[in-house]
C-alpha cells in the first residue's frame, strides 16, 4: 500500500467515526508507527481536510450549526477545572475547545471535544498522569470554551450553571 492510499484510507475510517480514533489505533491498522500516522495527518491538513487533533484521537471536523456554537469566557484555578467541564456536558454541551491568550504566542488553542462525563474523566485523568498544567494555568485561570449545544434553551442552561458556580466571567 502505497502512502497515498494510506492516507486516504486513514480518511475513510475518520469519515465513518463520530468518536476520535488513535494515532497508535491508526498505525497498527496500517501496520506503521505512530509517527508514520502524525505525519501523514500532517500532509491530509496541508492538503485541506478539516482533522482535529483532541486528546482522546483524531476526529474530522464537521459543518455544524453555528446558532448552536457560542463561546463563554470563563475564570477559574485548575482545582475547579472539573467541576465546569462536568457542569457544560452534564447539561447537554459539548466542549469543542479551550482559548487562551498568551503574551508571546498570541491566541492558543486546544482541541478538547469532551462530550460527557466520561470523557471529562480521562481528560482529568490524563492530565493529572502527565503532570501537565492546563492552558489556564498561563493566564491566570481566563480562558474561553467553544460549546457546542442543541438548542438555545440549553445554551441558556449551561450559561446559568456556569454563572452559578462563579466559573463564567462576568460580562458587565
Amino acid at each position: 500500500m502505497t502512502s497515498e492510499e494510506r492516507r486516504k484510507h486513514i480518511e475513510e475510517i475518520l469519515n465513518s467515526n463520530t468518536e476520535p480514533v488513535t494515532a497508535s489505533y491508526l498505525a497498527k491498522e496500517f501496520s506503521v508507527s505512530r509517527q508514520v500516522i502524525v505525519g501523514d495527518i500532517a500532509l491530509m491538513r496541508a492538503g485541506g481536510l478539516k482533522v482535529s487533533a483532541t486528546p482522546r484521537g483524531y476526529i474530522l471536523d464537521r459543518e455544524v450549526d453555528s446558532q448552536n456554537v457560542f463561546t463563554v469566557a470563563c475564570c477559574h484555578d485548575e482545582k475547579t477545572m472539573g467541576d465546569e467541564l462536568y457542569a457544560i456536558v452534564d447539561n447537554g454541551g459539548i466542549v469543542q475547545d479551550v482559548t487562551v491568550e498568551h503574551p508571546i504566542y498570541g491566541e492558543i488553542i486546544g482541541e478538547l471535544q469532551i462530550r460527557s462525563r466520561y470523557d471529562v474523566e480521562l481528560f482529568l485523568k490524563k492530565a493529572a498522569e502527565n503532570k501537565v498544567q492546563p492552558l489556564l494555568c498561563l493566564t491566570d485561570g481566563i480562558h474561553l470554551h467553544t460549546i457546542k449545544c442543541k438548542d438555545a434553551e440549553t445554551k441558556n442552561r449551561i450559561i446559568n450553571v456556569l454563572k452559578s458556580k462563579n466559573i463564567i466571567l462576568d460580562q458587565q
